[in-house]
């Protein structure tokens, strides 16, 4: 039992404040990208051309971020790409906004977002955030707050629940109340309007989530535990930003051009023009590599020179669910960050991959693990194999261990956040 240092416990803090600045994929952007502007990152608009001089930019496309640095020592060899995603299961409002029962209850029009574990959303308070669009095309980001609860059914009213266990139908049981009413309700947009300061009618589009609204928080006999909402995937995000940040700090000396990606859309299978499966990132490569180069084949040269970590959470073997794990692969809190394999490569990570992540922790001084599933218990996917497909990059897929992931509030080690970064920024530097 090790009590988290004092510097991974300020990561951690960090992460927490990351965390609550990021209700949506799009929040997550904004605040990527205040971050990046304190660092002297430049804008770049993908509608105008990319400057290919040393510096450090950036590219923002819906819920999506995409960050760069050139380095000033040498002719740029290849590009060394960290990958992970802004968004995370939730409820999304349906175009109907909300409607009242018979007896009263107002209730918010939902759908399932990803892979929710629909029971941990019930009976905790949420709030609702993302962008309204106006008749303009601009975009104004709204977070509400805690306004809306999902309450379970009361035991008395479902005696079966304790033996037959807890069935939710996604219609049905997931609506969750946010006023009642004698008469007329309010409507849901018009509560969002008022929060953007604009009116009801200026709303031409919308893109909203549900968000759990309790804060962040560490627990545990040494203070060991993180707990918070959508740690998969703003945990590895946070993680690579912050190594970026440093590195953009210190300047980077290695011989490849640092890219960072926070894609949009993973948790529904990334087949969106910000997600990984789309062109934004191979776009943007192909265009950074043109304007360095004087011909077509300088991209497909550097291509060839270069690699990615794509970074997203990971499980730990579950204590209650030990056999729903690998009998030998048994990856621990504190553990340090995970390497992910999968035989019919819903990950990535192949030999060449693997051996990369490891020099790049062992250089990094950083505690490694390994993560195979049991084989009958199939594994999920991530971006990773979508960027080794589209751009043709070795690619290996890591993460932080959870607990509970998909949960509304999911469980890591204080340590692992810390280790994740500390490797990331190695990898990034010429490991």
């Amino acid at each position: 039992m090790t009590k988290p240092t004092r510097s991974q416990q300020q990561h951690c803090a960090d992460l927490a404040q990351f965390i609550s600045a990021s209700p949506s994929s799009y929040h997550a952007a904004a605040e990527i990208r205040r971050r990046l502007n304190l660092s002297g990152f430049v804008y770049q608009n993908e509608s105008e051309g990319l400057s290919g001089k040393p510096g450090q930019y950036f590219a923002i496309r819906d819920g999506a971020v995409i960050a760069w640095i050139i380095p000033e020592s040498e002719t740029p060899r290849g590009f060394r790409i960290v990958g992970s995603h802004n968004d995370s299961p939730a409820l999304k409002l349906k175009p109907s906004g909300s409607h009242v029962t018979a007896d009263g209850y107002g209730l918010i029009d939902v759908e399932i977002y990803g892979g929710m574990l629909l029971n941990s959303w019930l009976d905790r308070e949420i709030g609702f955030a993302g962008r309204l669009i106006d008749h303009s095309g601009k975009e104004h980001l709204v977070e509400t707050g805690p306004i809306a609860r999902i309450p379970q059914l009361a035991i008395h009213l479902d005696r079966e629940v304790t033996s037959e266990g807890l069935t939710l139908d996604k219609q049905r049981h997931m609506q969750p109340i946010w006023t009642h009413v004698e008469d007329e309700a309010p409507c849901i947009f018009e509560f969002l309007a008022s929060r953007a300061d604009i009116d009801t009618d200026a709303i031409a589009g919308h893109d909203i989530v549900s968000y759990p609204t309790e804060a962040p928080a560490t627990f545990g006999a040494s203070g060991e535990f993180f707990a918070a909402s959508r740690q998969d995937n703003l945990s590895s995000v946070h993680a690579s930003l912050v190594a970026f940040e440093k590195i953009a700090q210190t300047g980077l000396t290695g011989p490849d051009i640092a890219v960072f990606a926070a894609f949009d859309h993973e948790e529904v299978g990334s087949s969106t023009r910000s997600g990984a499966a789309g062109p934004f990132l191979e776009n943007l490569l192909r265009r950074i590599a043109l304007s360095i180069g004087d011909s077509e084949d300088t991209y497909y040269q550097m291509l060839a020179e270069s690699s990615c970590i794509s970074a997203d959470a990971a499980h730990w073997v579950h204590p209650n669910y030990s056999e729903r794990h690998d009998p030998r692969n048994h990856p621990v809190p504190g553990g340090g960050p995970i390497l992910k394999l999968n035989a019919n490569q819903r990950y990535a990570t192949d030999g060449a991959g693997s051996a990369l992540w490891n020099r790049a922790c062992e250089k990094a001084g950083v505690p490694h693990q390994e993560f195979v599933s049991h084989n009958s218990v199939p594994c999920g996917s991530t971006i990773g194999p979508f960027i080794a497909t589209r751009t043709g990059i070795t690619t290996v897929d890591v993460g932080i261990g959870l607990l509970s992931m998909h949960s509304a509030r999911e469980l890591s080690h204080v340590a692992d956040h810390t280790y994740l970064s500390t490797v990331l920024e190695t990898y990034w530097e010429d490991a």
